[in-house]
This record gives C-alpha cells, structure tokens and sequence, in this order.
C-alpha cells in the first residue's frame, strides 16, 4: 500500500529495469496482469495498481475521472522513484493512460491502450452506431445499479468475465478474486463511480486534443468487442502509431490470450525511445 495523490492504492512491484505501468479496467483489479508480470519482469520493474477505488485501493467520494486517475498514476511514479515509464491501459484504465501521455509526455516512454475508446473523439461511429453498450447507461445513474445489484455481485461480474472471454471463462482463483472485490455496496459505488465521472473524462480528453497531439509512440490493440475502433480514434492525432486486432480473443485480453499480448507487448516495450520534449 502506498499513499498517492491523497488516497491509499494498492500496487504490486516487480522485476528490475526500465519502468512499465500497467492500469487495468472494470471488473479487474491488478490480477488481471496475473499471465503478464511475470513476462515483463524479465526485463523491466513492472508497477501494477488497483485504480481509485477498485481493489484494494482507497474509495474516496470523488476523483473518478480520467485526468486524477492520470494524476494518480503520475503520483505513483514520483512515489517509486520513476521519472519516466512506459504505460499500458485496458478498459477504464486506457483513458488515464492516454491523458498522462498527452499531458506530460516526457514521463511516458510508450504508450499501448487496449479494448477502450477515447469519449467522444471521432473514429468509433461505426462501434457505436447501435449506441453505448447497455451497463454504461446502467452504471451511469447515482445509487440505481447499486441498489439493484448488491447480493447479486456474483452473477454480474461472471456475466462480464465470460463475455470478456468469449465463454472460456478465467482460472478459478482470478474470478473469485474478482467477485470478491466488487462485492459491497460500497465497492459497486466506487466501480460505478468510473462511469459517472465518463462525462468528466471526454471532456478532458477532447480539450486534450484540442491543445496537442500524442506525440508518445504508441500502440493500440483491439479484439472483441472494441475491434479497431480505438486506433481509428488515434490515427488522427498520433504521430507514430501502431495497430494489430487479437484474433478468437474476448475483451479481457491479458486472461484470454496472455501469450499473443505478451508477444505484441515485449518487443513494443523494449524499443528505444526518444522522449518527448
């Protein structure tokens, strides 16, 4: 447990070498990277949070949005030491990853964003024609999933995990670990909180992109259900950009095909960089 940015987050530390934070996404916590840290630990010190209000880190009334969620993974980093690392974001946590690149570009080495869009930046029409998928306009609403849901965490949380692995499902000891953590009324209100603050967060990115381009080498990855979306927002704002799809593999791609990421992740991470000004 380490104090940042006001709150206590939870992290796990590992391996030797040139930095790489990993921000998981809903409903995670860090033992999502469970197949990953081992892998990248080889050659780099891997930090490995539980965001704002999801694990075993603090859930603080507010700060939900993508940009202290940013500062909180900067904050992290001041914290161990880090002046620079590399970040790597799925789900919830591509966003705040994508904001610490855009706005302290020399404290991010590379940037790889997975399974997630970037609010409302052109290029995801096509993945939102039939709308927002249906839980964000559920967890949208203040107290309404909370109330329905508690007692029933279980059910729900299996419902996305089987819907991230396309029905493979995750090792036993990860899925109850995951259960566990969204159980609670109170847990549920700080997952839930990521998706109230959505609005918050476009805004940020949209003034974001407005001021500057992503100027951080980067990587985006997508497979089922975001597919290419996400690198078709990034395609007009980054100036080096690189972009594969993981086929037969379900949104929670560092559980559902840990060997294809860590195959696309390790030689991206070793690259030279040559940092931002």
């Amino acid at each position: 447990m380490l104090r940042v940015n006001g709150i206590e987050v939870g992290v796990t530390i590992t391996g030797e070498g040139p930095a790489v934070l990993l921000l998981h996404g809903f409903p995670h916590t860090r033992r999502l990277w469970a197949e990953i840290v081992p892998r990248l630990a080889r050659r780099h010190r891997v930090i490995a949070p539980d965001l704002r209000g999801l694990g075993e880190s603090e859930r603080p009334p507010d700060g939900y949005d993508a940009g202290t969620l940013a500062a909180d993974a900067e904050a992290l980093l001041d914290a161990l030491g880090e002046p620079t690392a590399s970040v790597v974001g799925i789900d919830a946590g591509a966003p705040p990853a994508f904001l610490l690149a855009m706005r302290r570009p020399g404290r991010v080495r590379r940037l790889v964003l997975m399974e997630s869009l970037l609010g409302r930046l052109p290029g995801a029409e096509e993945f939102l024609a039939g709308g927002p998928p249906w839980w964000f306009g559920f967890h949208a609403i203040p107290g309404l999933a909370e109330t329905v849901l508690t007692g029933h965490e279980a059910e729900y949380v299996d419902w996305f995990l089987d819907a991230g692995t396309r029905g493979r499902g995750l090792p036993r000891e990860i899925r109850d670990h995951f259960v566990a953590a969204y159980t609670g009324r109170d847990a549920l209100r700080a997952a839930f909180a990521h998706y109230r603050a959505m609005p918050v967060s476009a805004g940020q990115i949209a003034d974001a992109v407005t001021s500057g381009r992503l100027a951080v080498p980067t990587m985006a990855i997508g497979a089922h259900p975001v597919g290419d979306a996400l690198a078709r927002q990034l395609r007009p704002i980054a100036d080096d950009l690189v972009t594969h799809l993981v086929e037969d593999c379900g949104h929670i791609i560092p559980l559902d095909r840990p060997d294809a990421l860590a195959e696309l992740l390790e030689p991206f991470l070793a690259e030279k960089t040559t940092l931002a000004s």
